[in-house]
């Protein structure tokens, strides 16, 4: 059964850092574009940054473009986004996510995480 577990959210101060993993199981990681989704209270779900299998290439939403970065380690099957320079707006529940392809991930990604919740505080 695939399943995908987030690690590292918590509360930091406006202005900090935040480093989240996620670690994918029971489908073939390496083989995914992987990336993350937020949800803020009641506000919907929405696409924060992804990483394709392979070339590994970088996608970001122009909210967080310059401040996120993306990463993966194949080896380990594990996602990590390193957040900086954190905003008020940042607050949300992030999810890990894993798509057959870029497409798909932006679209209908194939599996969820259960998400982790990020508090920015002023």
């Amino acid at each position: 059964q695939a399943q995908l577990v987030e690690s590292g959210g918590g509360s930091v101060q406006v202005g900090g850092a935040l480093n989240l993993t996620c670690t994918g199981s029971g489908f073939t990681v390496e083989n995914y574009a992987l990336g993350w989704y937020r949800q803020a209270p009641g506000q919907q779900r929405e696409f924060v940054a992804a990483i394709s299998a392979g070339l590994e290439i970088a996608d970001y939403a122009a909210s967080v473009k310059g401040r996120f970065i993306i990463s993966r380690d194949d080896a380990k099957k594990s996602l990590y986004l390193r957040m900086s320079s954190l905003r008020s707006e940042d607050a949300a529940v992030y999810f890990c996510v894993a798509g057959a392809n870029s497409r798909i991930l932006r679209t209908a990604p194939n599996y969820w995480g259960q998400g982790t919740r990020v508090s920015v505080s002023s």
